[in-house]
């Protein structure tokens, strides 16, 4: 008998035990990939290729304070700016839901892939969304989830603003980080509020990643010391801003990752300690041959690393082959676009499924080490 099939016999001389060894690491390995998959969706915002060159313009006491609608025409001045639209969070529910997880935004239809180049939309939705002030485009994501078309009608309750919308569907998106939202007419917005001559934020496209620093620069000077201060910043550093909100269900994830590896190390270690005390005298019979300790060691620490590997290639296998096909938006109910099983995360749930096979075969290692030939042999199998 080889050495590799010798480890391989042990480790499944019990194999009930093996077994739910094995299911129970791969278990808590799926959970711990599915937390981390989550805290990644919260911490990192996705990112598309215009994401460098555009600017987020807010006020800056309050994402909820208003900016002027005259500040427009100075942040068109400043040297290096491409495009600019003004851009408002409605904030509303759809088709009487308590919570619409897909968001609306006001916007210049004529800006839109001025600023957004990456939305792809057909030139004669945009022309039709464009000559109707009460149409809207909605995301593929959304219009594929509710079975919306063209030419329904989506009506909106408001709760940030004191109006509702009735909007009708001309066009439908797609090619964006995040194919979920309706965007409509500000001017149908300011109709509706009475035209308060405000705007939620700007968003400002540099000509390119040079002029981003000096754009910044410019607009923050151009409105210090005015009665609507902003704040510009990147689309990056804007989408951070929301990162920082979710510390507590960082830390709460974080918690309950730490909690799922410590309860998978004592399952594993567990495992391994009683496989070890069953084989005491097979192990002292090694020894009266002529196995030396780190000989006996290794092989504890195979069968040990072998179950981990089995459990980590059973459960962080099946998570990403379930998170790659399953329909993220319909799953969480909207509030993740994708749910991504990265590289890293990966990485991360090996590196602990290899950490926890060193580990558990440390306790039976050390009970070998201390056993003598003499006592292991009294011991029965």
């Amino acid at each position: 008998m080889t050495i590799p099939g010798f480890i391989l016999k042990n480790a499944f001389r019990n194999k009930r035990r093996a077994a739910l060894c094995v299911l129970s690491v791969a278990s808590s390995i799926f959970l711990l990939v599915a937390l981390l998959v989550v805290l990644n969706e919260f911490t990192n915002p996705p990112e598309d290729a215009g994401t460098e060159l555009r600017i987020a313009v807010r006020n800056k006491v309050s994402l909820a304070t208003p900016l002027p609608v005259r500040q427009r025409a100075l942040i068109e001045k400043i040297p290096g700016v491409e495009a600019v639209t003004a851009l408002s969070y409605f904030g509303g529910n759809y088709r009487g839901e308590d919570t619409t997880f897909w968001a609306q935004f006001a916007i210049e239809p004529e800006q839109l892939l001025a600023v957004f180049g990456e939305a792809h939309l057909p030139r004669e939705q945009l022309d039709a969304w464009i000559a109707n002030r009460t149409s809207c485009i909605v995301g593929i994501d959304t219009a594929t989830r509710y079975g919306i078309k063209i030419g329904d009608r989506i009506p909106i309750v408001g709760n940030y603003y004191p109006v509702d919308l009735d909007l009708t569907v001309v066009g439908i998106y797609e090619g964006t980080t995040d194919d979920r939202n309706v965007f409509f007419h500000h001017k149908y917005l300011d109709e509706l509020l009475g035209d308060p001559g405000t705007v939620g934020m700007w968003w400002v496209k540099a000509r390119s990643a040079d002029d981003v620093p000096r754009v910044i620069d410019a607009i923050n000077a151009a409105f210090a010391n005015t009665s609507a201060e902003v704040l510009a910043e990147t689309e990056r550093a804007f989408q951070l801003g929301f990162v920082s909100m979710w510390a507590n269900i960082k830390v709460l994830i974080s918690s309950i990752s730490s909690v799922v590896v410590f309860a998978l190390l004592l399952v594993t270690a567990s495992t391994m300690s009683m496989a070890i005390r069953e084989r005491l005298r097979e192990l002292s019979v090694l020894k009266a041959l002529g196995f030396r300790r780190h000989e006996l060691f290794a092989f504890i620490l195979a069968e040990s690393f072998g179950l981990a590997a089995a459990g980590f290639l059973l459960g962080g296998g099946g998570a990403w082959a379930i998170f790659s096909g399953v329909d993220a938006p319909t799953l969480t109910g909207g509030l993740f676009p994708s749910l991504d099983v990265t590289p890293r995360i990966l990485g991360a749930a090996a590196v602990v499924a290899a950490l926890l096979g060193i580990v558990a075969s440390l306790a039976p290692s050390l009970a070998v080490a201390r056993l003598s030939v003499a006592e292991g042999l009294k011991t029965l199998d």
